[in-house]
């Protein structure tokens, strides 16, 4: 057990049972008392029902802090990393969130573990549909355990297509151009994959005003014009004041992110 605590920060009963099933039929109650004797021991702490986490030897159990990612990480089987989650842990984020954001096509509520906040968010259906919904994950891992999380050029679209769990513009925006290179024909293919309209206009948008930065041909932008809406869209549904028609996009567009106001010192 002790070998299997020093390869697994954070566990599930799942993976446990597969590591003494090495030794042969894992019954319940020894597992249960192994659990039970380790936790008194204070060398692990629940984090929920079936989910554990390893504290190291000589730390308070009730202190020590538990890396979030890995929390994440392990919510689901099929847990992965993503939205403003992802831009923190690529190191790409302007702003340290205390919610976590993993997503899951199993329902969960949200947990709260150690000042953090986990939520699910469900894999869009089209992603489901087409068995793309690992499209543009990457596996790290990071203290034994193994990560999914998104990489930067799904995080960009994602971002872009669910801003409200990023934050404000400011914070989208600021995150994004801390970002060096996107993989432009994966970035494309990405937004074909979601099929929205608005959102490769935004994609677009934000593309064509960094076109010098992250090297954007025209080949990417006409590819992500020839998917625009037909009508002018609002960028953000809850920003319908201040608005400018971009028509290049067909995006209605706040007057603080053309200008970006928020970068004004009053």
């Amino acid at each position: 057990m002790g070998e299997f605590l020093s390869r697994h920060a954070v566990f599930t009963v799942d993976e446990l049972d597969r590591f003494l099933s090495v030794k042969g039929p894992v019954k319940r109650n020894t597992r249960r008392s192994l659990l039970t004797y380790y936790r008194n021991q204070g060398r692990i702490v629940s984090i929920r029902r079936g989910l554990y986490a390893t504290i190291p030897l000589g730390n308070n159990p009730v202190s020590s802090p538990i890396d979030p990612y890995l929390v994440a990480a392990k919510m689901s089987e099929d847990a992965v990393i993503a939205y403003h989650t992802a831009l923190e842990f690529h190191g790409k984020a302007y702003t340290v969130y205390s919610r976590l954001y993993y997503l899951s096509a199993r329902k969960s509520l949200p947990l709260s573990f150690q000042s953090h906040v986990f939520t699910r968010v469900p894999i869009p259906n089209l992603l489901l549909e087409k068995g793309k919904e690992m499209f543009g994950v990457v596996i790290h891992r990071r203290s034994g355990v193994e990560l999914k999380v998104t990489n930067l050029e799904r995080t960009f679209v994602d971002v872009l297509d669910r801003p409200d769990l990023t934050g404000s513009w400011e914070e989208i925006f600021r995150s994004l151009e801390s970002v060096e290179f996107f993989d432009l024909d994966q970035v494309v293919e990405y937004v074909h994959l979601l099929n929205n309209a608005t959102t490769a206009a935004k994609v677009g948008f934000f593309l064509n005003q960094h076109k010098e930065t992250l090297m954007v041909d025209d080949v990417h932008l006409n590819l992500l014009r020839n998917l625009r809406p037909r009508q002018p869209h609002y960028l953000d549904r809850s920003q319908r004041k201040e608005c400018r028609l971009i028509k290049e996009w067909n995006l209605m567009i706040p007057v603080e992110i053309i200008n970006r106001s928020w970068g004004e010192v009053l």
